[in-house]
């Protein structure tokens, strides 16, 4: 790729984010699998699930207090018999309401039958097998009546659901001991440069360890997928095309480092060989503007598989999944793309910086509600991984602000952890 066509290819943040989304929204069959309920959050359910019962199955209060007639207590104060007592969880009743009776009964009981309504027990006077009801109710109140959250045989949750803890509720309350969820696409991890050395090795004076493998590891795992770890690519073209080529065998491939426009950059120039399109080769972003994203021809009849370069530092390498991978990663694992979510709050003191690029700047966000505040963190740029780990979130520059004011009102980018 000479340099005249990789300038054309260098998008705007706007740009690039709308070409990943793209190809995220392709529809993708994925694996499924049988997994315990325990093991399901986070998951995307591969069926239906349907309701067994009705539900709630029976007429149900909504609070403590007393069922009863609504229209014996039209005009308070008034006093009914008390002619029994109902709890969460109770078998048979073997009693039912008549004008001017009522019974005691606990949150999530059983409304006996011909009662139509409950008053709260703050509204009331027990006085023996007697009680004084000293507000008014309408028929229904404080009663969720059978089947009014969903009926038996209605779909609760449809396949493509993510499983949130609600959604886990829900199988729980239908019975579903184990679930049929999609598998986690696996995504490999591949870090490039003679620089590099494990984590548990003693690097040499110009050298440093590893640390994006594990941090890409930890934010793919995070996005719903599988970590598959490479060893560390030297500078070295085919060494660098075998491991590549061994990463193209995933669901996707992250690469960090390599992708820059030095002599020993060679990504790139391994991924051209293999015939991959390139649909970006840059964004016009701070910490991140080398970030690339393509796709490799398929292989012995597997699908094509998207990959993204990331730039080698730290910084630059986190911010570029959370802007553009983590969309790739969610979609492999059945979701729809989801744009990032941006919050607002008010600048502590005055940021200058230059225009052309969107920044993401690491910031700590205070207060809370309309007092919600951010400031710019010291950092040393986009290798400057310990400003990163202090910070708990990015403060976001537009691409045509070079000075914004303090007290100004910002976009602050929040990261998953």
């Amino acid at each position: 790729m000479n340099p005249a066509e990789a300038a054309q290819r260098v998008l705007s943040f706007r740009d690039a984010r709308r070409v990943v989304e793209e190809h995220a929204a392709k529809p993708r069959s994925g694996t499924v699998e049988l997994v315990d309920l325990l093991h399901a959050h986070g998951r995307l359910l591969a069926e239906n699930l349907t309701a067994d019962r009705d539900f709630p199955p029976f007429p149900r209060a909504m609070r403590d207090g007393f069922a009863l007639i609504a229209a014996d207590v039209a005009a308070p104060p008034s006093r009914l018999r008390v002619v029994g007592e109902v709890k969460a969880g109770a078998g048979e009743i073997d009693f039912q309401i008549r004008r001017g009776e009522a019974a005691e009964i606990m949150t999530g009981a059983p409304v006996p039958q011909a009662a139509d309504a409950v008053v709260m027990v703050e509204y009331t006077a027990r006085d023996g097998d007697k009680v004084e009801v000293q507000r008014s109710v309408k028929s229904g109140d404080n009663v969720v009546p059978r089947g009014a959250e969903a009926r038996e045989g209605a779909i609760l949750l449809s396949a493509w659901t993510h499983l949130s803890p609600a959604a886990i509720a829900i199988a729980a309350s239908v019975g579903k001991a184990m679930l049929h969820v999609f598998a986690k696409p696996r995504v490999a991890i591949l870090a490039t440069g003679d620089e590099l050395v494990d984590v548990a090795a003693d690097p040499g004076p110009h050298q440093i360890r590893n640390s994006n493998t594990y941090s890409l590891a930890a934010q793919v795992e995070a996005a719903g997928a599988q970590p598959v770890i490479l060893p560390i690519a030297p500078d070295e073209k085919q060494q660098l095309h075998n491991l590549v080529q061994a990463g193209l065998s995933a669901d996707l491939l992250l690469l960090s480092g390599g992708v820059s426009m030095g002599k020993y950059d060679l990504v790139e120039q391994v991924l051209e060989e293999l015939g991959a399109d390139f649909f970006f080769t840059g964004a016009q972003i701070q910490p991140g503007r080398p970030v690339v994203f393509g796709r490799a021809p398929a292989r012995g009849g597997a699908l094509p598989t998207y990959f993204f370069g990331l730039p080698g530092n730290p910084v630059s390498t986190m911010v570029t999944f959370e802007l553009f991978a983590r969309t790739m990663v969610e979609a492999l694992a059945g979701l729809r793309p989801r744009p990032p979510i941006f919050l607002s709050a008010r600048l502590k003191r005055e940021v200058k910086t230059k225009t052309g690029l969107t920044r993401f700047l690491p910031a700590l966000l205070s207060g809370e509600y309309e007092r919600a505040e951010i400031e710019l963190l010291p950092w040393q740029g986009s290798g400057d991984v310990a400003a990163t780990a202090r910070a708990n979130c990015f403060l976001v520059i537009p691409p045509d602000r070079e000075k914004i004011d303090g007290g100004e009102w910002v976009s602050v980018l929040k990261v998953s952890n």
